[in-house]
């Protein structure tokens, strides 16, 4: 893998935005060229005989049962509420 330029790090710099100082610029070329050279090796692993996954294990959702629960202390909960109406959160309509 070729090592990145100092002029191709500063165009990288200037599509993201970044002002780089002078001095920041060599840490960032050898961090850079890091993470490139890891790229490198993980995109020339060898994957002979895995087979095709899709997620990391066979792990999915587990879902409670759903219970209603009594709050003893509405005033409590509502303390720090912007707005409140018939004792509950009163927010903003987002429907129209």
């Amino acid at each position: 893998m070729a090592d990145v330029s100092r002029e191709e790090l500063l165009h990288i710099a200037k599509l993201a935005n970044l002002n780089l100082k002078e001095e920041e610029l060599d840490g960032y070329l050898s961090n850079l060229q890091d993470i490139l050279n890891f790229a490198n090796v993980v995109n020339n692993a060898d994957t002979e005989g895995l087979g095709e996954t899709i997620g990391e294990n066979d792990k999915f959702n587990v879902f409670r049962k759903d219970e209603v629960k009594v709050f003893e202390d509405n005033e409590a909960l509502l303390m720090n509420a912007k707005e409140k109406e018939r004792n509950m959160f009163k927010i903003p309509k987002v429907i129209s």
